[in-house]
């Protein structure tokens, strides 16, 4: 028996009425879905080319998107929301007000109010208020708009990273970047149309579904690179093994999952062989987009980077070189912002200090590399935390500690964007005087995924992929979504 009979032999054996109704429909179905699947507007996917470029429903202020994220969620109060009546009641007990009805990661009791750590004032021709913990990012500020009134309804770490990444607080759902890659598709077939990058020494709290393709086709979902050796685990040849000899390799498995493709009619096993291929490509083209060793002397001390060691620094600047490369979505994940107090390295006057040092000039490096490249009006940039940090000072058990910190506070924080779209040096949405809640245009992770995907160039409510009877979309089909149409320039 050759490989031919066998294939339709096991595709006999495995057919079940419920295969049988599958492939019944697809004739009917196919005709459906050109009218209603994806983008509502007759979209069909190519499963051998799944990151084709496609066109939006209309024409798109970003290109692509560079996503910052701080993983533990940076204090708002110690950065970009100036509170001067918090400063006032600095080390007062809480009034019972704040307490009554609030749901805490850690503090019990009647802690203490906690003003800013650090001196505010206004900069730029915006006036946008900031303190001295990022004085590189203060040269940029005018090409910023600040949405100062995010809220969530997660105060922990992995369900809050997936509300805002995935619009669920439950695994499961595709991430943003995986909806961005399968709507506009990749301007480099080289390359992933979704990179995720890290630093920090850890993965965020909620793990890899951050970056996940939840229900979408699995070639949707982010890849996890290094900015240290080889970009991607096992992309270079082992010892022993010519390109050639991985080229014939490759073909004669192309050749038995083409096979399988036509006997079993899986629109997954097309999408595996295109990602094959494309890790073939990356062999030579990741790795030339990952030197960052070739980049001049004056752009390593702007972004103040060290070839050859994993850092955040690092990071900014392959983010510039994937966006310059075409790559559609690229997620930056910084571990190590969780200011509680607990010792040194989350005490919001020594570890936090350092973070901010750490982020400052690759992120103004980054915008203005970005604006001074012609790129920065067609890439949006995303800067956030997954919540905020209470005006009250943390305790543990009820008694305070000696390194001073902030709890958890999902109902307020601060998200900005640049580029792509958005008003520079323009401030949205405000909290109230101690910044614990937000209280004027409030903007919630929905709101937030449906003014995304405008920037991209979709209608939010009708970027749609079927499962589980439903149109499911980012921006949620049970809770209500608006497009924050105040910050869109």
């Amino acid at each position: 028996m050759n490989l031919y009979q066998q294939l339709r032999h096991e595709r006999a054996r495995h057919i079940t009425r419920r295969h049988f109704l599958k492939d019944s429909s697809l004739a009917l179905g196919a005709v459906w879905l050109g009218t209603q699947h994806g983008f509502g507007a007759g979209l069909k996917k190519d499963p051998a080319a799944p990151l084709a470029p496609d066109i939006p429903h209309f024409a798109p202020k970003a290109k692509r998107v560079i996503y910052l994220h701080m993983a533990g969620s940076p204090s708002q109060l110690e950065l970009f929301d100036h509170k001067p009546e918090l400063t006032k009641n600095d080390g007062k007990d809480c009034p019972a007000e704040f307490l009554e009805g609030k749901q805490f990661a850690f503090i019990q009791g009647v802690p203490k109010m906690l003003g800013s750590q650090f001196p505010f004032h206004q900069a730029g021709k915006s006036g946008q208020w900031i303190s001295d913990r990022l004085p590189h990012f203060e040269r940029v500020i005018d090409e910023v708009c600040f949405i100062k009134s995010m809220w969530s309804d997660q105060f922990n770490h992995g369900p809050a990273q997936l509300l805002l990444h995935t619009g669920s607080q439950t695994p499961g759902s595709p991430s943003a970047g995986a909806w961005a890659t399968y709507g506009l598709g990749s301007e480099n077939q080289n390359l992933p149309g979704f990179i995720v990058l890290t630093s920090g020494g850890k993965n965020p709290d909620a793990g890899k579904s951050v970056w996940g393709s939840g229900f979408l086709p699995s070639v949707y979902q982010g890849v996890q690179c290094r900015s240290q050796g080889d970009p991607v685990l096992f992309l270079g040849n082992p010892d022993g093994i010519s390109t050639a000899l991985r080229r014939r390799t490759l073909d004669a498995l192309n050749d038995i999952n083409q096979r399988v493709a036509t006997e079993i009619g899986d629109p997954e096993t097309l999408t595996r062989i295109a990602q094959y291929e494309m890790a073939f490509r990356m062999q030579i083209h990741a790795s030339d987009a990952f030197q960052i060793d070739r980049e001049p002397a004056h752009v390593h001390q702007a972004y103040g980077t060290r070839p050859g060691h994993e850092s955040f620094s690092n990071n900014c600047l392959l983010a510039r070189r994937l966006a310059e490369r075409g790559v559609r979505f690229i997620q930056l994940f910084d571990w190590g912002w969780d200011s509680h107090g607990t010792d040194d390295s989350t005490d919001l006057r020594k570890g936090f200090v350092d973070k901010c040092r750490q982020i400052d000039q690759p992120i103004a490096a980054l915008l203005e590399d970005l604006k001074q490249r012609g790129l920065l009006d067609e890439t949006l940039v995303i800067w956030s935390g997954e919540f905020g940090r209470t005006p009250m000072r943390e305790n543990r058990g009820g008694m305070e500690m000696r390194n001073v910190g902030r709890d958890h506070s999902p109902s307020a924080y601060t998200l900005w964007m640049a580029g792509g779209g958005v008003k520079p040096g323009f401030s949205y949405g405000e909290t109230d005087p101690i910044g614990y809640e937000a209280v004027r245009d409030k903007v919630s992770a929905h709101d937030f995924h449906a003014t995304l995907l405008t920037l991209l160039g979709f209608d939010h409510k009708r970027f749609t992929y079927p499962f589980s009877g439903l149109e499911q979309r980012l921006s949620n089909v049970t809770k209500p979504s608006r497009v924050v149409t105040d910050v869109i320039a």
